[in-house]
């Protein structure tokens, strides 16, 4: 099935999820390694954030990503200023539900969502943001074939300390190259 691994389904995300994604947007530590602003939010603050920009959108599409064995929604991948005239879009990943990091479930996550943007939506070029101190996501895009395309050098303080923001792609003949490869 298009949206479904072995372990991980997405489904569209709803107007009913957006206490679940208010709990995880205001979850410092999700937040801490993705979020380049840190704040908390009021429920009023998400609620605006999610029928406008999330499911409001004619240039992005939201999914839960739900872990299939307990029917437990664990995060959330997008795809945000999808460009149709030049089949570009940026992804994003949450992985919302910590005792899930680590254990491939972003990885499962993500390949659903590549293999509908460039299967099925026939983009030419997906990209993404990474902040420089996630090794575990730099290794994770790294290894689904990402490649580094540049940085925005110190744009990024967190715990008195300047950061790097990575800027990573994959166009559509390397992701199917690579599948090629992995078979």
């Amino acid at each position: 099935m298009l949206f479904e691994s072995s372990r991980v389904k997405l489904r569209k995300m709803t107007k009913e999820d957006t206490e679940l994604y208010h709990k995880w947007r205001n979850e410092i530590e999700v937040m801490y390694s993705t979020n380049p602003s840190l704040d908390i939010y009021p429920m009023e603050a998400t609620k605006e954030f999610v029928d406008h920009v999330i499911l409001g959108s004619h240039s992005g599409k939201s999914y839960i990503m739900v872990e299939k064995g307990n029917e437990i929604p664990i995060g959330i991948v997008s795809l945000i200023n999808i460009d149709y005239k030049n089949r570009n879009a940026e992804c994003i990943i949450d992985i919302g539900e910590k005792e899930y990091w680590g254990k491939g479930y972003g990885s499962e996550g993500l390949r659903l969502l590549l293999d509908y943007v460039f299967y099925e939506m026939n983009l030419h070029r997906v990209y993404l943001k990474v902040f420089s101190f996630n090794d575990r996501a730099v290794r994770l895009y790294n290894k689904i074939g990402f490649q580094q395309e540049g940085s925005s050098r110190q744009s990024l303080f967190r715990d008195g300390e300047w950061h790097d923001i990575i800027h990573m792609g994959l166009l559509q003949k390397e992701y199917f190259k690579k599948q090629v490869k992995d078979e």
